[in-house]
């Protein structure tokens, strides 16, 4: 699907995900094809086991299709060398997990810094502790904060390495209706107001309502693309 009145900033085609072989061969993703615009919200809607958690992981650089391509800013990831491919992951991609996956060992601020791309903004960790409502926080552990806090500080880490693209992966997943109700206030907040382009992975068809394309995604196929043309606000979403 075409969107004129944005840049593109990455394009998928025919991408084939295959684990396995012969009769236990595993088709993860099946000939994926679609668009990824700037200062988008853009949704990947499936159940488990659907190809949707694989496709994010491509687009992520975390994992290698087995034949087709993906292509960023003009350049196809495929072909990048490992440290090409490392300073993609670190610098053009921010990756949110429905775990958290924070480090135990250190305070809020630590986790937020160990990512922090400080070459264009030196405030960029305090600034997203301000931004994601942490500064208090900042000095404490993982263990002593709530999920949705903990979601929140694995918002901040992923954008202060001042990404591209920010992928979420279930991230209301772990939470409870109202927590996840806040994180995905912060989200609609980072695309609107702050430009970010943010793709979600959600099983919650909901929650597809915020996007301003959604896709969904069976069996490794898209049997379904569209866009909102009015996309609800975090605030109306109800599951």
């Amino acid at each position: 699907m075409e969107n004129n009145n944005k840049n593109c900033i990455l394009q998928v085609r025919d991408l084939h995900k295959s684990y396995g072989t012969g009769d236990s061969e595993v088709k993860a993703l099946n000939g994926v094809n679609l668009d990824i615009y700037e200062g988008e919200l853009f949704v990947i809607l499936g159940s488990s086991g659907s190809g949707k958690s694989t496709l994010l992981n491509m687009i992520g650089g975390m994992d290698a299709p087995t034949s087709g391509s993906i292509v960023f800013r003009g350049r196809e990831i495929g072909k990048f060398k490992d440290r090409e491919l490392t300073n993609y992951r670190k610098n053009s991609i921010g990756f949110i997990f429905q775990s958290f996956n924070l480090i135990g060992e250190l305070t809020v601020r630590e986790n937020i810094a160990l990512v922090a791309n400080t070459k264009n903004n030196p405030n960029i960790v305090e600034d997203n502790l301000k931004l994601m409502g942490l500064l208090e926080k900042k000095n404490k552990y993982p263990s002593q904060l709530s999920g949705g806090q903990q979601q929140r500080v694995a918002i901040a880490r992923a954008l202060s390495g001042d990404p591209d693209l920010l992928l979420c992966d279930e991230p209301t997943g772990a939470l409870d209706y109202e927590t996840g109700k806040q994180i995905l206030r912060q989200l609609e907040k980072l695309v609107r107001e702050y430009h970010k382009t943010v793709i979600i992975v959600t099983h919650t068809k909901e929650i597809a309502q915020m996007g301003d394309r959604v896709i969904s995604v069976k069996d490794g196929r898209i049997t379904e693309m569209y866009e909102n043309e009015n996309p609800v606000s975090a605030e109306r979403v109800n599951w």
